[in-house]
């Protein structure tokens, strides 16, 4: 073939490709904030596809498998109620029968690779999750009597984190180098070098020794018994959890908005401000507070989903009914469906948290635009 066919050909080519992509550029330079959040969301979805596919992958080279312990725990139960050691042969003979009929119905005699196939039509054509293969629940029924549960309980972590964060570091930039300022600065490091789920541990052997809280963190009863009730109770019994995610999350925001607060009150548009008679209320609140905002938005885009990850350990220690010790109990009984679905929730937090601070940064800085306007 000839040079000059060549070139034909890559213009050819390059010319059906700029026609295809004409419409997504087109679009891109009308509405760039709408493009960049498509693109956003495609990869979202890209990532997503990756993520599944390796969890499938992570437990199929884990050794043994859920029917391995559905089995043993029926074998041993019953040699130990077998008459003869010919009794306990027969069981477990039948035993391993057993066990291959049902890695057969629940499609683990299949690669990896079939079964997240197998999975990932059924989510997407029938929004179905699958049924758990432990408790044979639908795995949508499990997350949503859960989810709840998590939701309120780090809403009401990520509120106060922030209201008592914001207050404190707006405060203590204008009180720095006071003694205020070193004592909470103390005690600000040392709550954030502190172990977590050492104090966890702490707070509920204090629960134990002194009876003032309890040591689970949810009430005996259900909502619809009293709602009132329920709520004065559900207080009580997630104030010490609480207390420990709020320590942990405080100390770590109130050290960067402190930190930024002061950076800011040194830059030069707050000397020109004061020399201008600006009154020292407008100063920090219209202008050094709007600018903290940015880092805090871009660093708060995991903090929804760290709170998730986070409770996983208050929920294991306090004996919370949310989604983060389901997802414990799942991967211990290697209950595909469930661990995968829930590891996709988290992700998806994660990555819809993104998303929100970019776009939020968007309409908060004026500078930052995704087109030329």
């Amino acid at each position: 073939m000839r040079s000059t066919d060549k070139i034909n050909i890559n213009n050819i080519i390059a010319a059906a490709f700029g026609s295809l992509s004409f419409p997504w550029r087109r679009f891109r330079k009308t509405f760039p904030l709408a493009s960049y959040i498509s693109a956003r969301f495609i990869t979202m979805l890209a990532l997503l596809f990756l993520l599944g596919l390796s969890m499938f992958a992570l437990m199929a080279l884990a050794p043994g498998d859920i029917v391995d312990r559905m089995m043993t725990q029926q074998i041993m139960s019953s040699a130990q109620s077998a008459p003869s050691a010919s009794g306990a042969k027969a069981d477990n003979a039948f035993s391993s029968e057993q066990m291959a009929s049902l890695r057969a119905e629940y499609g683990l005699d299949r690669s990896f690779f079939v079964q997240y196939w197998k999975w990932l039509g059924r989510v997407v054509v029938h929004r179905d999750l699958g049924v758990s293969l432990v408790s044979r629940a639908p795995v949508s029924f499990l997350i949503k009597s859960r989810l709840v549960n998590s939701v309120v309980l780090n809403l009401i972590s990520l509120v106060c984190i922030t209201f008592t964060s914001f207050l404190l570091g707006v405060y203590l930039s204008s009180k720095a180098g006071t003694k205020l300022d070193t004592a909470v600065t103390f005690v600000a490091l040392f709550f954030h070098a502190f172990p977590g789920i050492l104090l966890l541990i702490l707070l509920q052997l204090f629960a134990s020794a002194t009876g003032l809280f309890p040591v689970t963190a949810y009430p005996d009863f259900p909502f619809s018994l009293s709602p009132g009730r329920f709520a004065l109770s559900y207080m009580h019994h997630t104030f010490l959890p609480l207390f420990a995610s709020f320590l942990g999350g405080t100390v770590a925001t109130l050290r960067m908005i402190r930190a930024t607060m002061l950076d800011q009150m040194g830059m030069p548009y707050i000397t020109a401000l004061r020399s201008r008679g600006t009154s020292e209320k407008r100063v920090y609140f219209n202008h050094a507070f709007r600018n903290t905002l940015n880092p805090y938005i871009t660093g708060s885009a995991n903090l929804l989903a760290g709170l998730f990850s986070g409770s996983l350990v208050l929920e294991i220690i306090f004996a919370y009914p949310g989604i983060g010790r389901l997802m414990y109990e799942a991967v211990l009984q290697e209950d595909i469906n469930l661990v995968l679905a829930n590891s996709m929730f988290i992700s998806f937090l994660v990555l819809v948290g993104m998303i929100a601070s970019d776009i939020a940064l968007a309409f908060v800085d004026p500078r930052i635009r995704y087109g030329s306007q």
